[in-house]
C-alpha cells in the first residue's frame, strides 16, 4: 500500500469515527473500497485518492455523510444467531412477561437496527402469539445512524437475498407479499415498529426507558472509550429491572461499570446492583 492510500484510508478513518464512533480497521479496507465506489460515480469523482482530497476540505457535509454511511457496517438478516434470538424470544420474554403483567406494557429498542430485520422479527414474534400477548401495549423503537438503512426500513421491502437470510419460509409466506423479485412487508407488522435516526454516542433522546435493549454487533467497531460511553447511554436508557442484549462476541466486562452479566440468561445484562 502506497503513501498516498495510507494517508487516504487514515482520513476515512477519522471521517468515520468521528462521526459513528466506528473504528476502520485494516481488514475493512478493500470493503470500504468497494462501498465507495458508487459515491465516485455518482458524483464522477475520478478516483479514491481525489475524494480523499474532498473530504479533507470538509467544505461538503452531504459528500462526508454519504461517505460515512458506505463505510458503516451494516450486516444484519432476519432471526440472526438463530440460538440467542430463540433465547430472546421465549426464556428471556418469558421473564418480562411476568415483570410486567401487571401493567402490561413493554417498551423494546432496537439499536443499531441497520434495516430493520432485527425488530421486524420481533415484531413477527409478538404477531404469532396473539394469546399470549393479548391487550399488552407493546412498542418497539428501531434507530440507525444511516438515512439509507432507516429508509429500507420504513418501506419493508426486501430483495430475495435478504428475505432468505434467516427468515422461515411460513413468515414469509405470511407476512410478506412478493413483487417481482422483492418481498414487501405488510402493513401491521410495519406499524409494529417505529424508526429514528440515532447516533448512539448520543444520549436517547425524548424516548423514556426501555425494558429491553438490543444492541448486537455494533460494540466490537468501537474504540475503548466510545464504547464504555455508548455502554452508559444504554445504562440510562433502561430501566432498573431490565435487560441488555447484546452480540454473540460482545461483553460489558471490562468495558463499564453500568452493566453486570445476567447470572440466568447469557448473553444478557442488567444494571449494576452497585450503582
Amino acid at each position: 500500500m502506497s503513501a498516498h492510500d495510507t494517508r487516504m484510508h487514515k482520513q476515512l478513518a477519522e471521517l468515520l469515527r468521528k462521526h459513528s464512533g466506528q473504528q476502520l480497521m485494516a481488514n475493512r479496507h478493500w470493503r470500504v473500497d468497494m462501498a465507495l465506489k458508487p459515491i465516485l460515480r455518482r458524483h464522477s469523482i475520478p478516483d479514491l485518492n481525489m475524494l480523499g482530497d474532498l473530504l479533507a476540505g470538509d467544505s461538503d457535509a452531504d459528500l462526508a455523510r454519504e461517505c460515512v454511511e458506505a463505510m458503516i457496517n451494516n450486516e444484519t438478516c432476519f432471526y440472526r444467531d438463530q440460538a440467542n434470538f430463540a433465547l430472546l424470544t421465549g426464556p428471556v420474554l418469558d421473564s418480562m412477561w411476568e415483570k410486567r403483567s401487571n401493567t402490561k406494557r413493554l417498551r423494546i429498542w432496537s439499536a443499531a437496527c441497520s434495516t430493520g430485520q432485527e425488530p421486524y422479527s420481533l415484531a413477527m414474534h409478538f404477531a404469532s402469539n396473539p394469546e399470549k400477548w393479548a391487550g399488552w401495549n407493546i412498542h418497539i423503537h428501531a434507530t440507525d445512524i444511516s438515512t439509507s438503512a432507516l429508509a429500507q426500513a420504513r418501506n419493508g421491502r426486501y430483495s430475495q437475498f435478504e428475505i432468505q437470510r434467516g427468515l422461515p419460509v411460513m413468515l414469509m409466506l405470511k407476512h410478506f407479499d412478493q413483487h417481482e423479485t422483492e418481498w414487501q412487508l405488510k402493513e401491521p407488522i410495519r406499524r409494529a415498529v417505529t424508526f429514528a435516526k440515532h447516533n448512539l454516542l448520543d444520549a436517547a433522546q425524548g424516548a423514556g426507558v426501555y425494558d429491553l435493549i438490543l444492541c448486537r454487533n455494533m460494540l466490537m467497531y468501537l474504540c475503548d472509550d466510545n464504547r464504555k460511553q455508548v455502554l452508559g447511554n444504554l445504562a440510562t436508557a433502561l430501566t432498573r429491572d431490565g435487560m441488555l442484549m447484546l452480540g454473540a462476541a460482545e461483553t460489558v466486562i471490562g468495558q463499564t461499570d453500568r452493566f453486570a452479566a445476567s447470572q440466568e440468561f447469557r448473553g444478557f445484562y442488567e444494571q449494576a446492583l452497585s450503582r
